[in-house]
């Protein structure tokens, strides 16, 4: 593999390989946003609260982030990689992960 496809890949587990490994759903839309909608397997925390939640949070778990859009939980990933967690996928929008909540 080259340099710039090593850079470029995308080595990431598919997300029912990540659920079934105990992986945590993040849901970073506000808690209005949630109430609206959101999965049952998701645990709220609001992108603006995450630093100060992240003492809740099991580092040796799988955490696939979420939002409306993927924006937001593109921002909590890369939070979540700065403070030393190893496995942690931005899932994009709520719905698009709703083919996973059972």
């Amino acid at each position: 593999m080259s340099f710039l496809s090593k850079l470029f890949s995308n080595n990431q587990k598919p997300i029912d390989q990540l659920l079934e490994e105990g992986a945590v759903i993040i849901d970073v839309r506000s808690t209005a946003e949630f109430k609206s909608g959101h999965l049952k397997r998701s645990v709220n925390i609001p992108l603006d609260q995450l630093l100060d939640k992240l003492g809740k949070l099991d580092m040796s778990k799988p955490v696939i982030t979420c939002c409306a859009s993927g924006m937001r939980s593109g921002s909590a990933k890369r939070i979540l990689k700065s403070k030393g967690f190893a496995e942690v996928v931005n899932g994009g929008g709520w719905s698009s992960l709703q083919k996973y909540d059972k």
